[in-house]
């Protein structure tokens, strides 16, 4: 049954492809490759991301991308399972209410909901800054850059690229695709140019702490000490984050059952050979000191490309702060896929209110749900802008809690449903039962020890609540706020949560 209306489909008329009025066959392999790149933001997240990992687990760097790479790959294998079986553009949600029952699919959604819509205040932020930057940059006009501290210009910036990505969504997957084609090619471009110019400064001599690479790098086992290295795997892991909007797109790939599942493992070892090259290359030219331009140097580890783009790229550094600001504004556009098509599939099966099943006649998108998801990021962002800086940014630190444990969720899912039919086949009993039990359990473990550590009052921003890590209290109270939600939402219309869509296997489950 096809609902494009915003009525909630009826029990029992599910079926293992449940159109929901989405435009089919618009996503090719490649296409959802260059999505799920763009979502997670290379060249934005590399520069944030490589200088707190460096501080805590030092030359180790690329040993420590690798660790959390292992995670992400075997939780990939579990949503490509679980795609295979039933392609829904519900995806946690669906695959958590089918194995755990509705209450904790609600919950894993919730989770996911918060992560991606949040996050997007982030990358809205992060694409002003740049935007100011390359524009003092290209007109030698340094001031420019400082109106990214002029908090009304900030946040109307902000909004406006905010509009602009979700008018790219709303218009559909094939302006959502040309679009990323050509942001994500120019940062992949930039990030290989800054590689192969760090290694031939290091080469020659000029690199500002050249070290020759060396295979104690790729060691785990080398890093001093447990919680150091727990630390490092779980910034590694986040910075993984994203791969799984391909997976969301499955009601609107070429091949529902084959393709998004291809796209997500292909996105990921992608990435993690980017990663790799360039935080070799990083390392390699510039150290783990606490040195002008070391990794160590707490100057410059929030923005360590705007650092180091000058001395390694010279002239042409400019050409970084572009590719971070298309890393950040391309994943902004895509990160809407992925909350987007969540609402639209709880409405579709009546987990949310109807109106978040309407679909774009004319564009064949979750029109509604992408209204409300930029919305809620924009309303959020200037209010904490206005605020507390400090609030904003934990906020987005929590959600590396939120991602471990929707992620975690769903790959235990993908065990539990397989748990019978899984064991006929070496081949079936790794990529349905061995490789999603292991990757979820990790990952919930790095749940629960990042919430642990997150009381501290140290953690994050520094900021607290009662001698309470502010990064923690926001975790709880989005974890509480998610559960009134939905018992708010069981009280309003119950028949979701006592559905028997939600414990019902499919048949092709073996």
């Amino acid at each position: 049954m096809t609902h494009t209306t915003g009525q909630p489909a009826e029990a029992g008329t599910d079926t293992p492809n449940n159109w929901k009025g989405l435009s089919k066959g618009a996503i090719g392999l490649l296409g959802g490759l260059v999505i799920g790149v763009s979502t997670i933001a290379p060249a934005y997240t590399l520069s944030g991301a490589l200088g707190p990992t460096a501080s805590a687990v030092g030359e180790h760097l690329p040993a420590i991308l690798l660790v959390g790479f292992v995670p992400m790959l075997l939780v990939a294998i579990g949503y490509r399972q679980l795609n295979k079986a039933m392609p829904d553009s519900g995806t946690t949600f669906t695959w958590a209410s089918r194995a755990f029952g509705p209450w904790v699919g609600w919950m894993a959604s919730w989770c996911l909901l918060a992560a991606t819509i949040l996050v997007l205040s982030n990358l809205a932020g992060i694409a002003v800054d740049f935007f100011y930057l390359a524009i003092a940059q290209l007109t030698g006009q340094e001031q420019i850059a400082e109106l990214t501290r002029n908090v009304p210009v900030n946040i109307l910036t902000c909004l406006a690229f905010m509009a602009a990505a979700a008018w790219i969504s709303y218009r559909g997957l094939e302006a959502t695709k040309t679009f990323q084609y050509i942001l994500v090619t120019f940062q992949l471009v930039v990030l290989v140019w800054f590689s192969i110019a760090a290694f031939v400064q290091v080469n020659a001599g000029s690199a500002f702490d050249a070290t020759p690479v060396r295979l104690e790098w790729f060691n785990p086992f080398g890093v001093d000490s447990f919680s150091a290295f727990a630390a490092g795997v779980a910034l590694s892991v986040f910075i993984y984050w994203g791969w799984d909007v391909v997976v969301t797109m499955n009601e609107e790939s070429r091949g529902a059952t084959t393709t998004p599942g291809k796209a997500a493992i292909a996105t990921i070892l992608v990435v993690v050979a980017l990663y790799t090259a360039v935080s070799v290359a990083t390392l390699s030219f510039a150290g783990v000191s606490t040195g002008e331009f070391g990794l160590g140097n707490p100057g410059i580890q929030e923005n360590v490309f705007a650092a180091l783009a000058g001395p390694v790229m010279g002239p042409f550094a400019v050409l970084m702060s572009l590719a971070v600001l298309s890393s950040s504004a391309s994943s902004l556009q895509s990160t809407m896929i992925s909350p987007a098509r969540t609402m639209l599939a709880m409405g579709h099966y009546g987990a949310l209110s109807p109106k978040y099943a309407r679909v774009s006649p004319v564009h064949r998108t979750p029109g509604y749900a992408t209204v409300v998801s930029v919305v809620i990021a924009s309303v959020f962002y200037a209010v904490m802008r206005v605020l507390s800086e400090n609030v904003l940014w934990d906020t987005i630190t929590t959600l590396g809690m939120m991602v471990c444990f929707y992620y975690g969720v769903t790959a235990l899912a993908c065990a539990w449903y397989f748990r019978r039919g899984a064991t006929a086949s070496l081949g079936g009993l790794f990529t349905k039962l061995v490789a999603p039990l292991i990757g979820g359990l990790l990952l919930l473990v790095f749940f629960f020890q990042t919430a642990w550590d997150s009381m501290d009052p140290a953690y994050g921003s520094g900021s607290h609540i009662g001698g309470i890590g502010l990064v923690f209290v926001l975790g709880v109270a989005i974890f509480v706020l998610g559960g009134a939600a939905m018992v708010v939402q069981y009280l309003r219309s119950p028949e979701f949560f006592r559905r028997r869509f939600v414990t019902t296997e499919y048949p092709t489950q073996g």
